[in-house]
C-alpha cells in the first residue's frame, strides 16, 4: 500500500458563469466556440456579456495522493468540489490547471447513465464498459455472470437501457463498474438511487474490492456511518478547495464541528444552498402553540418549527413542497412534509411563513441540526442542510415523571407505548 496509484498536483477547474463551455470541455466545446467567436465580437453587446462573466473555481489548487488498495473518502457540504474533482479524476471533463496522474484503469459511476448508450441493451452495454476499459471479450464472458447476477436484472438483460428505472440502471452500472476489474473504482453518491439492501450490498462489494483484491476506491457520500464504517482515509472539501486529510474518523469530526458553526450562523448569507432560488428560506424559528417564539423545545410538549421565506419578485410558485429534516450527528431522526399530509396544492408568492406543528415533541434533550428542502413545479429551489440548530431540553414525555433511561439521551424518538403482561 506505499505506491501512489493517484497523484493530483494544484488541480483547479475553472467555469465561466453565464456560458456554456470553458476551456478543456472537450473538442466539440472547442469547435463551437471558434464558430461563434466572430460573431460574438461583432456584437457589441455579446462584448459587454462577456466583460460581465464571473470566474468560478470549482476545484482550486489541489494536491492529493491515494495509495493502492486504499479506501478513500471524500465529504464536505453541497457546492464543495467533490463531485467535480471525481469527474477530473475520471477525465469525463478536463482541468483547467493542474496535473493528475493515473497508474492504472478507472471506472467511474458518478451520475445514473455515465457510460451507458441509451439505445444499447443491458447485455451491449456490458461489453462496451469492458471495452472502453481495455477488457477483451474474453476478459468480459469471464466476469459476466458474475456482472449479471450481483445487478439481479436478468430479465431485462436484452432490454435498452433507456427504458430502465433508475434503480435498475443504478446496479447495472455499480455492476459493471466493481466488477470489470479497474485497477481505481470512483463511487459518487448516485448510490442513493438505490434500495437500502442494495446499498448495503454495494457497501461491502466496495469493501472487498479494496481490502480482499488490494484495489482503490475512492467514496464521495453524505452517510457519514458508511464513510467511517469503510474508509481508512478522508478528505474534506470546502468550496472547491481540500481543507483537511487525515484519519476518517479526524476529518468527519471536524465536519459535523463545522456544521454545527453553519447551523448557528444566519441563513442571509449562505452559499452552500442549491436550487433554483425562486424562493429562499430566510429564517428558521421554534414557536409554542401560541406562536410565541421560543428558545427551546421541551420533549413532549406541542412545537412548531416555522420557515419564513422570501420568493422573487412577481413570481408565482405552484405545487409547491415543503419538506424539513432534523438530524443528529448526520443521522435523520424524523422528517416533515407539507404534501404528505394535505391534499391542498400548495402556492407561494411574496413573503410569509410556514409553520409546521410538532405534537408531543419526540426527541429527547439535545443539540439537533435542521436540513430544508423546497420545490415547486417539480424542479428543485431551495436545499439546504445545517440551515439551523434546535435545543432540547427533557420533559415528561410519557407523563410518570421519568425522563429516560440512562444512556438514551439524544439518542432515538420517543414513541407513546405500552405493555401488558400475560402468563
Amino acid at each position: 500500500m506505499s505506491e501512489s496509484i493517484i497523484s493530483v498536483e494544484n488541480l483547479s477547474k475553472r467555469y465561466l458563469i453565464g456560458r456554456q463551455a470553458e476551456q478543456g470541455d472537450g473538442l466539440r466545446h472547442v469547435l463551437e466556440r471558434a464558430i461563434r467567436a466572430p460573431f460574438a465580437w461583432a456584437s457589441s453587446g455579446q462584448r459587454e456579456k462577456r466583460e460581465k462573466t464571473e470566474e468560478f473555481w470549482a476545484v482550486r489548487d489541489v494536491s492529493l495522493e491515494i495509495k493502492q488498495g486504499e479506501m478513500m473518502g471524500v465529504i464536505g457540504r453541497n457546492g464543495a468540489g467533490k463531485s467535480t474533482l471525481l469527474k477530473l479524476l475520471s477525465r469525463i471533463t478536463e482541468p483547467t490547471k493542474g496535473k493528475i496522474s493515473l497508474r492504472g484503469r478507472v471506472a467511474s459511476l458518478l451520475e445514473v447513465g455515465t457510460g451507458f448508450h441509451p439505445e444499447l441493451t443491458g447485455r451491449e452495454n456490458i461489453f462496451l464498459n469492458g471495452a472502453i476499459l481495455g477488457m477483451s471479450r474474453l476478459e468480459i464472458k469471464r466476469k459476466f455472470d458474475e456482472i449479471t447476477a450481483f445487478a439481479e436484472i436478468d430479465k431485462f438483460l436484452d432490454t435498452p437501457v433507456k427504458r430502465y428505472s433508475s434503480g435498475m440502471y443504478v446496479r447495472l452500472a455499480f455492476a459493471v463498474a466493481a466488477h470489470l476489474e479497474p485497477e481505481i473504482l470512483i463511487v459518487d453518491e448516485v448510490l442513493a438511487v438505490g434500495d437500502a439492501e442494495f446499498q448495503r450490498k454495494c457497501l461491502g462489494k466496495m469493501e472487498d474490492v479494496s481490502a480482499k483484491e488490494g484495489r482503490t476506491v475512492i467514496l464521495v457520500s453524505h452517510q457519514m456511518t458508511a464513510i467511517q464504517n469503510l474508509c481508512t482515509r478522508c478528505i474534506l472539501m470546502d468550496r472547491g478547495q481540500l481543507i483537511q486529510e487525515g484519519e476518517t474518523e479526524d476529518v468527519v469530526n471536524s465536519y459535523m464541528s463545522k456544521g454545527a458553526e453553519l447551523a448557528s450562523s444566519g441563513l442571509t448569507d449562505r452559499r452552500d444552498r442549491a436550487g433554483k432560488g425562486d424562493i429562499r428560506v430566510t429564517a428558521i424559528d421554534l414557536r409554542d402553540e401560541s406562536g410565541n417564539v421560543i428558545v427551546e423545545a421541551i420533549a413532549g410538549n406541542n412545537v412548531i418549527l416555522s420557515l419564513s421565506y422570501s420568493v422573487k419578485e412577481g413570481e408565482v410558485l405552484n405545487d409547491c413542497i415543503v419538506c424539513v429534516e432534523i438530524c443528529k450527528d448526520l443521522k435523520k431522526y424524523f422528517a416533515l412534509s407539507s404534501a404528505l399530509v394535505d391534499r391542498r396544492k400548495l402556492q407561494l408568492s411574496g413573503e410569509g411563513r410556514i409553520d409546521f406543528l410538532v405534537p408531543d415533541w419526540p426527541l429527547s434533550g439535545g443539540r439537533y441540526h435542521v436540513n430544508i428542502y423546497i420545490e415547486a413545479d417539480r424542479a428543485m429551489q431551495d436545499y439546504l442542510n445545517d440551515a439551523s440548530v434546535i435545543e432540547v431540553i427533557d420533559g415528561d414525555y410519557f407523563g410518570t415523571g421519568k425522563l429516560h433511561h440512562e444512556g438514551w439521551q439524544g439518542t432515538s424518538v420517543l414513541v407513546r407505548h405500552s405493555w401488558s403482561l400475560h402468563q
